[in-house]
């Protein structure tokens, strides 16, 4: 009996069978790795100078004296005479009003010989300044709104995937005299995956109910920047958009243009100034009230977006771990079990970035036998303020702190610290 033909078998068949499985294999061992490197990294800006004080930026002054020194020195002062007089303020005693500013900010700078070019922010003390002012009753706010920080750049949308100067604009902003109760979040581990430009097109309420509980918000306010660069170096157009609630409602819209990239710093922190603005009018206008439609009681998060939150939570959890094994000695079996005193000391840093502020402070955090240290004064581009608590005394603190690769200066339990 003749056998059944055989068909021939197709060579690109075979190897297109080939490739798919070797790929599901490589999918399957790498998928770990892959989903934790989506939220490994450093892509957070922590928000700095978050405090109730009354903060007026953008005072310009122009001054001459005999020396560099007495020249900046009147800048200052004509500045706070100004920001005092932006925002109201009533007629006062020169000493008097000196003594509301907790802190001054430095945005640009220029030095000669007998001359001083500043444009300068001033931080005016809530609790002493704000009798002066009428303000020192409570002010109505909004409830707290997730702020979404959205970059058009380069034909690409971001929001914490990598670090932006739009997202550092926001993480810089001192909203202690806004009526707006902004929620900023890092950017760091999770966030970058919970919060993106797709969130925002979305309409599930679930979907930005779920997002919004996890950052304790009762809305979202849409802020985005869509930034045109004319040339390398060159002018840099910005539009800016006002947006909230979760079907993207439109506010307002306005252009500002920087003339050169070493401006846009610059104009970024006008645009929040402007955006800042625009959301307080919504509110005086009834337009920020959480959306009915956001109460959905307590749902269930999705499993996949659980998955990710621990992931994130897990990576912040070893951060967190790995510093205080490496801040905490451990203790050999002949030292004894008796309980450090805790001092509290003052610390006074350059901070002339937000960058150095940060890692200025991180870095005395890490010192060894550090329990706390928490800011309080912030002044970019000058000298800010930090109080730590030590388990030790000074002299131990300022070993500690010289360990770190500081220069320490003492004063009783006042510290100025450099590199």
């Amino acid at each position: 009996m003749a056998s059944a033909p055989t068909l021939p078998r197709d060579p690109r068949r075979a190897v297109l069978i080939g490739v798919a499985a070797l790929a599901v294999a490589v999918l399957a061992l790498l998928g770990g790795k892959a989903l934790w490197a989506q939220i490994a990294g450093d892509r957070g800006i922590a928000a700095v100078a978050a405090s109730g004080d009354i903060q007026v930026g953008g005072i310009e002054v122009d001054v001459t004296a005999k020396t560099p020194e007495e020249a900046r020195e009147q800048g200052w002062r004509e500045a706070m005479k100004l920001a005092w007089k932006k925002i109201g303020g009533p007629a006062i005693p020169d000493g008097q009003l000196y003594s509301l500013v907790s802190s001054v900010v430095i945005e640009s700078e220029e030095l000669g010989p007998h001359r001083y070019i500043g444009r300068l922010g001033i931080v005016f003390d809530r609790t002493r300044a704000g009798g002066l002012l009428g303000r020192g009753e409570a002010i109505a706010h909004s409830a707290p709104m997730l702020l979404v920080p959205v970059t058009f750049s380069g034909g690409a949308q971001t929001v914490y995937e990598i670090r932006n100067p739009w997202q550092r604009a926001w993480a810089e902003y001192q909203p202690g005299a806004s009526r707006i109760d902004y929620v900023r979040p890092t950017g760091a581990g999770s966030d970058s995956l919970l919060v993106t430009y797709g969130q925002t097109t979305r309409r599930s309420r679930t979907w930005w109910r779920n997002v919004l509980d996890q950052f304790g918000a009762s809305d979202v306010l849409i802020a985005i920047a869509d930034l045109k660069y004319q040339y390398p170096g060159g002018p840099v157009q910005g539009t800016f958009t006002a947006r909230y609630g979760p079907d993207d409602t439109f506010l307002e819209s306005f252009t500002l243009t920087a003339p050169n990239q070493a401006s846009l710093p610059k104009m970024l922190d006008q645009a929040v100034q402007r955006m800042n603005a625009v959301y307080e009018q919504a509110l005086a206008d009834g337009k920020l009230k959480p959306d009915p439609t956001l109460n959905l009681g307590a749902p269930q998060i999705d499993p996949a977006i659980q998955q990710l939150i621990e992931l994130g939570r897990a990576a912040e959890a070893q951060a967190r771990a790995a510093a205080q094994s490496a801040a905490v000695p451990t203790p050999t079996p002949t030292e004894t079990a008796t309980p450090a005193v805790i001092n509290s000391f003052t610390v006074q840093f350059p901070s002339p970035t937000a960058s150095a502020f940060e890692g200025t402070v991180a870095s005395v955090r890490a010192a060894i036998g550090v329990r706390s240290a928490a800011v309080t004064s912030t002044a970019i581009g000058g000298t800010s303020l930090m109080t730590v608590s030590f388990a030790g005394d000074a002299a131990g603190f300022a070993a500690a702190l010289r360990t770190r690769g500081y220069t320490v200066r003492q004063s009783g339990n006042q510290f100025s610290i450099s590199r």
